[in-house]
């Protein structure tokens, strides 16, 4: 962290590195009177996976684009599978579809359990809070590598995972997804394997993390009935951040524009579990991919005299350049940024608990840790029937032919959010290959008309405390998005 006032008294603070955030991130703060006043947020280290993959067979994909991370890998793999079927006109197998459905859920619940207890919830186990009435609490449960509910909450991941073990062979970087379904089939032994593995995820989320039902939690339909849960609820993690997160007023913090996105997440026969679509300020609407933009001006990237739609697109680095501040690119939809992530899918898909709370108060801190509490329970439940569902000794993996020229968009659902591959075809090679992730949106530098990235307006009003070096506030608004930096830079 480093510091310096300026002539006007405004407070210019760069903070970086985050700990418990994957990848390198840096945010440079400008202050006054103890408040954020504007935010640049840096995303400081370049890959290139895009460049990689220019000039290979088009299924090169399947194996390169989910090294771009180890803990979201599947969500790559997914994204890349679907824009190969794209490209080739392939519908997935009832059982390949479905047996998708419960890798990628797999990861994405991890990553949310994860992000609760590992990521998100140490912060107030700090001494910085000693002084709180439910401080021994958190700092019991949530202490970084020592609290119970941390460990707890590790041994539950790692019996999820079993999921990827028997549907998927490894995790990460696994190629059982493909364009036409999965490699590997269950038999009837896999799915009571299956039933089981998410009966013990499910006593455990049940009695350590809700302290009740997972379809209680699910059901949750008002700001309300939050309120009533935090003074009167089972006890439980849950109960106990919505103490935490009543006391500091979590709901006045970290809002940006309350403006969402969903590619749609978990594809069933008619819809999706988790619907495709916007929410702004008008309601509810589609979602016009054409309509999807990446500004570079303020990236270190060549290309910056206007905006391109990813299947024109370009990450070409700018070996001169001395404005850009950032690696990450400014997506934008119709010219507007938008937050995507639990949230978005929650709202989009009409979930009437995340619902009232944005309407209420706006897409804050608080609403985006409940947003992903709420979809664990969720889909748990839905992973549930996906086991039921699947078919022993019917297809699992639909087959086709590559042609020579295609293009196609591979969009699906991380757990951090929207998540998109966009492929082009030529001569039977890689032509273009373009990645928007998740966090390539929440943590966008400025576009060309100066307009903030999510993350940078979120941060604007956050509180610095006298004599705060790395300030608290900030680091609590950065975690509610759950940042993944190596897949924002590719």
């Amino acid at each position: 962290m480093s510091e310096n006032v300026s002539p006007e008294g405004t407070t210019r603070l760069v903070v970086g590195p985050f700990n418990r955030v994957e990848g390198d991130l840096e945010v440079r703060l400008e202050a006054a009177q103890g408040r954020v006043e504007a935010a640049f947020v840096s995303s400081p280290l370049f890959r290139g996976f895009e460049r990689i993959l220019e000039g290979r067979d088009p299924r090169d994909a399947l194996v390169i684009a989910p090294r771009i991370c180890g803990i979201c890998s599947v969500s790559q793999s997914h994204a890349a599978a679907l824009a190969l079927a794209g490209v080739q006109g392939l519908v997935p197998t009832d059982n390949g579809r479905v047996a998708t459905n419960l890798i990628v859920a797999t990861e994405n619940v991890a990553d949310h359990l994860t992000h609760f207890h590992v990521f998100f919830m140490p912060d107030f186990a700090r001494a910085f809070y000693a002084d709180r009435p439910w401080f021994a609490r958190a700092e019991d449960r949530f202490k970084a590598a020592q609290g119970r509910a941390v460990r707890k909450a590790l041994e539950t991941r790692a019996t999820l995972l079993h999921v990827l073990g028997l549907l998927a062979g490894r995790w990460p970087h696994t190629l059982a997804i493909q364009p036409g379904g999965v490699t590997r089939g269950a038999d009837a032994r896999d799915k009571m394997r299956l039933q089981a593995t998410l009966g013990a995820v499910r006593r455990a989320l049940e009695d350590d993390l809700f302290g009740t039902k997972l379809e209680r939690i699910a059901e949750l339909a008002s700001r309300d009935e939050l309120d009533a849960w935090r003074a009167n609820g089972p006890d439980g993690d849950f109960r106990l951040f919505l103490e935490i997160a009543a006391d500091l007023e979590l709901d006045r913090l970290g809002r940006a524009y309350d403006r969402y996105l969903s590619y749609g997440a978990y594809p069933g026969l008619d819809a999706p579990l988790y619907a495709r679509g916007i929410f702004t300020g008008e309601g509810l609407g589609s979602v016009d991919v054409t309509a999807i933009a990446e500004d570079h001006t303020n990236a270190r990237m060549e290309g910056r005299n206007r905006p391109h739609h990813p299947f024109d697109g370009s990450t070409r680095p700018d070996a001169e350049d001395e404005t850009g501040y950032s690696w990450c690119k400014a997506p934008r939809l119709g010219g507007l940024p938008f937050e995507t992530g639990a949230v978005a899918r929650q709202i989009v898909d009409g979930q009437p608990l995340v619902h009232d709370i944005v309407r209420r108060g706006g897409g804050s801190v608080l609403a985006r840790v409940v947003a992903r509490l709420v979809e664990t329970a969720r889909t748990v439940i839905a992973m549930e029937g996906w086991v039921r569902a699947l078919q022993p000794g019917e297809p699992w993996c639909a087959q086709g032919a590559m042609p020579e020229y295609g293009r196609a968009a591979g969009l699906t659902e991380a757990a951090r959010g929207a998540l998109g591959h966009w492929l082009r075809v030529e001569n039977g090679r890689i032509a273009g290959y373009q990645i928007i992730a998740p966090t390539t949106w929440n943590f966008s530098p400025r576009d060309a008309a100066g307009v903030p990235g999510p993350l940078e307006a979120a941060l604007v009003g956050a509180p610095i405390r006298q004599g705060e070096t790395t300030p608290v506030a900030v680091q609590h608004i950065v975690r509610s998005f759950d940042p993944c930096m190596v897949c924002t830079v590719h």
